[in-house]
C-alpha cells in the first residue's frame, strides 16, 4: 500500500523539529496500513492541503459505507477528540464510529460529511457568525458527568501562560511589558471565575465546519476541554482578520449576544488570546490594545 503524505503535514513536522514526531511520520504509512487492515477499509487519496497533526483520507467499509479515516499524532489538545465526538453523539458534530490507540498515534473512524466543503469561503464572514453560535450552543447543551476524561480550560491556559512567560523573558520582540503582563494575567485568572462550565470545542472556526447531508453544517476536529463557555467563540474571532483589526470590541459583543453569554467575559478572553498571540504575530497587538481593560 502506497501512502501519500500531504505537503502541509510534512512541512509541519519538519518545522517542529521534534525527533519523536519525525519518527511518527516515518512510521505513518505502516500504521495506516495496520489500521486499514483491521477496519477492512478501502482508502482514497488524503485530503489536501491536509492538517498539521494528522493524516486524513476518505474511506469506505462495506458494512458502514462512506467514512473518514483520521490518523493523528498524539498531543494534549487532541487527546480526547474521540471522547468528545462520542459525548456529543452527532448533535452538531460528526459522529465517531471507532477509535484505536497505538503508542504515539490515535486513529479515528469518522462520519463523512458530503459534500464536505467548509463554511469558510461558503458564506460571507458575518453570515458565518450565527451558524457558529448555533453549533456552539448545541455542543454546550449537555453537561459532562462529574467523572469525565477531559482536561480543564484552566490547565490549558496555565500551560500557555507559562510558555509565554518563558518565551517573553528570552526575547520580548518589542511587545509592551504592561500589555503582556495584563494579558497573560487575564489568561491565568479567567478560567477560575466562570459562572458555568461546559464541554468546549476550543478550536471552532469556519474551516472546521463542513457541509453535510445529515445536517446543513457539522463540526469536525474539536480540541475538547471543560470550562467557561465565553471562551469558545475566540478562535473564530481570531480568524476574522478584518473585523478583528477594525472593531474587536464590536466583534466580541456580537458573538457574545449571539451566544447569550456575558459580553465582558468574551471581550476579556479575546484580549487575553490576542496578547498570547502577539509575541509572534504583531498584527494581534493593535486589537489587544483596543480590547485592554
Amino acid at each position: 500500500m502506497t501512502i501519500t503524505i500531504p505537503p502541509q503535514l510534512a512541512r509541519a513536522v519538519d518545522e517542529d523539529n521534534d525527533p519523536e514526531r519525525r519518527q511518527w511520520l516515518a512510521a505513518l504509512p505502516r500504521v495506516v496500513e495496520t489500521v486499514v487492515t483491521s477496519w477492512e477499509l478501502e482508502l482514497g487519496e488524503p485530503y489536501l492541503p491536509g492538517g498539521q497533526c494528522a493524516w486524513v483520507a476518505p474511506a469506505h467499509n462495506p458494512a458502514a459505507g462512506e467514512l473518514v479515516l483520521k490518523v493523528g499524532w498524539r498531543h494534549p489538545e487532541a487527546e480526547h477528540e474521540a471522547d468528545a465526538l462520542r459525548f456529543w453523539d452527532g448533535n452538531g458534530a460528526v459522529r465517531c464510529l471507532a477509535t484505536q490507540s497505538l503508542d504515539d498515534t490515535i486513529a479515528l473512524l469518522i462520519e463523512r460529511c458530503t459534500p464536505g466543503h467548509p463554511l469558510d469561503g461558503s458564506l460571507p464572514e458575518r453570515e458565518q457568525d450565527p451558524i457558529i453560535a448555533r453549533l456552539l450552543r448545541r455542543l454546550w447543551s449537555r453537561q459532562p458527568e462529574e467523572e469525565h476524561p477531559f482536561n480543564s480550560l484552566h490547565h490549558m491556559c496555565t500551560q500557555w501562560a507559562d510558555a509565554f512567560e518563558l518565551d517573553y523573558a528570552s526575547d520580548n520582540r518589542g511587545l509592551d511589558p504592561g500589555l503582556a503582563r495584563d494579558g497573560i494575567g487575564t489568561l491565568r485568572e479567567l478560567p477560575d471565575t466562570a459562572g458555568s462550565s461546559v464541554l468546549l470545542c476550543t478550536d471552532l472556526h469556519a474551516g472546521n465546519i463542513l457541509a453535510a447531508r445529515r445536517e446543513p453544517w457539522l463540526v469536525v476536529d474539536p480540541k475538547p476541554f471543560v470550562g467557561d463557555p465565553a471562551y469558545d467563540p475566540v478562535q473564530h474571532m481570531l480568524n476574522c482578520d478584518e473585523r478583528l483589526a477594525a472593531e474587536p470590541v464590536g466583534l466580541a459583543r456580537r458573538m457574545a449576544d449571539l451566544l447569550d453569554v456575558d459580553r465582558e467575559r468574551v471581550k476579556q478572553w479575546l484580549f487575553a488570546r490576542c496578547v498570547h498571540e502577539s509575541l509572534h504575530d504583531v498584527s494581534m497587538r493593535a486589537p489587544a490594545r483596543r480590547l485592554a481593560p
